[in-house]
């Protein structure tokens, strides 16, 4: 058995359903990534276009970078009834996050994989130490490009990495080192002539095949957007208060082979998955950080999950809300105030 070989038996071994490697070489698509943010599709995002260069170039990253094992981890799990998924009291949470943080669950299988790769080539391979670095979501690498490299899937028009066999609901990482090992070859596969993520986004933000403007996609509203949401995108985003999965949920390729992971992770629970929103409306500080604690709501902190939730009351235009929100109208966080005040009179102009 190959070095290369041995570290996908381990890879596996450790609960990744994916795994495939990649030379560490220029990103086959950092033009169009230049040009993404050339444009203002990151938004706010400041971080992705510091020293872009870098970010898509993995050798700038780890020097003498010469390969990256690329792993997946399915995140899919059973659907909600529908009649908990289309009711508009409550709200709707992205299937990555009905769970506690995939960083906590991956990173450290991800180093072990790594001391696993640096043991071996020292013992078989007689080398020294390998120089490796290991990334969940975090790193400055185009990790899906990555991963289309390792042969793990193909870019879809909704930007995101689908696997034929077992959909697009994937978690990735990667580790960089400086040796070289044997490379998979890329899937051939794609969307042929489905459109359906580009007609299904609520906000427009897939405004041509393989292109994302952030600006109005409702996972960065609602996660990465520390500031008020504009007023045009309020009322297309629905009951969403945490990411959206508009452009995975209609997708074929999701839809027919989306499969649970090997060792899945995630829970289904009603009050999780679809939280009853005038409930989320009444947290203060100390219950938010309690009922999210070790999930990656937290990060959007209180003042960004109770604006999302305003918006959605608002959206569900139901008056039984007005006594909560009219109380959230004079809550010490200004955004969260003002996203109160909207939501009661978008009720009050609904109702009439």
């Amino acid at each position: 058995m190959s070095l290369t070989q041995r570290i996908k038996e381990k890879a596996i071994s450790l609960g990744f359903d994916l795994v495939g490697i990649a030379p560490a070489d220029r990103a086959p698509h950092a033009e169009a990534y230049h040009r993404w943010l050339a444009n203002g599709y990151a938004a706010q995002m400041s971080w992705l276009a510091r020293d872009p260069e870098r970010r898509v170039t993995p050798r700038l990253v780890l020097s003498g970078a010469q390969s990256a094992v690329v792993v997946g981890l399915s995140y899919f799990t059973h659907n909600p009834p529908a009649e908990l998924w289309n009711d508009p009291s409550r709200g709707r949470i992205a299937r990555y996050a009905w769970g506690l943080d995939y960083h906590e669950i991956m990173l450290p299988r991800l180093r072990e994989l790594g001391e696993f790769i640096n043991t071996e080539t020292r013992f078989w391979q007689k080398s020294e130490a390998l120089n490796w670095r290991a990334y969940v979501d975090t790193g400055p690498i185009l990790e899906r490009d990555l991963a289309a490299q390792a042969g793990l899937g193909f870019i879809g028009k909704n930007c995101l990495l689908i696997n034929p066999r077992i959909g697009a609901y994937l978690f990735l990482g990667e580790i960089l080192l400086d040796f070289e090992l044997e490379y998979d070859e890329p899937i051939h596969c794609s969307c042929g002539n489905c459109s359906r993520c580009l007609t299904i986004c609520p906000t427009q933000a897939l405004p041509t095949a393989y292109l994302l403007d952030s600006n109005c996609c409702i996972s960065y509203l609602t996660i990465e957007h520390k500031e008020s949401i504009p007023l045009p995108l309020r009322p297309l985003m629905g009951n969403w208060i945490f990411g959206c999965d508009a452009c995975q949920e209609i997708c074929p390729w999701v839809r027919r082979y989306s499969q649970v992971g090997r060792q899945p992770f995630l829970h289904y629970d009603p009050e999780w998955v679809a939280p009853n929103l005038l409930e989320l409306m009444a947290l203060d500080e100390t219950a938010f950080r309690s009922r999210f604690k070790g999930t990656p709501i937290l990060r959007s902190k209180r003042r960004g999950l109770l604006r999302n939730v305003a918006i959605a009351l608002g959206n569900w235009g139901n008056p039984i809300a007005l006594p909560i929100l009219q109380q959230a109208t004079q809550d010490p966080e200004p955004l969260i105030r003002e996203h109160a005040q909207w939501a009661i009179e978008r009720i009050k102009s609904l109702k009439v």
